[in-house]
């Protein structure tokens, strides 16, 4: 049963290198942005998988945790690009 955890550790710790791969290479800054939340995915997967051969449940809710903070980083850097600013807009007294 290890063995099978052992190879799904390697096939996931194989295509996070291909994320990263991706991610560095681009040629857009939105294949950037999908490759690396694909990587934070990964490396979410990697923990429940470390979680469950350790017997240490808690890890699953670092598991969570981190899937949050991906989601959340993930609209951030998209927002900022599309926009130019992580603001909703500009101030009541800029308009007038």
């Amino acid at each position: 049963m290890s063995m099978m955890f052992a190879a799904a550790m390697a096939a996931i710790l194989v295509t996070l290198a291909l994320a990263l791969t991706r991610a560095f290479l681009g040629p857009t800054t939105y294949d950037r942005v999908a490759a690396v939340n694909m990587a934070g995915t990964k490396t979410v997967l990697l923990i429940a998988v470390i979680g469950f051969l350790t017997n240490r449940p808690d890890f699953l809710d670092l598991a969570l945790v981190y899937v949050f903070l991906n989601f959340i980083t993930t609209i951030a850097i998209l927002k900022f690009v599309a926009r130019g600013d992580l603001g909703v807009g500009e101030p009541e007294e800029a308009k007038g």
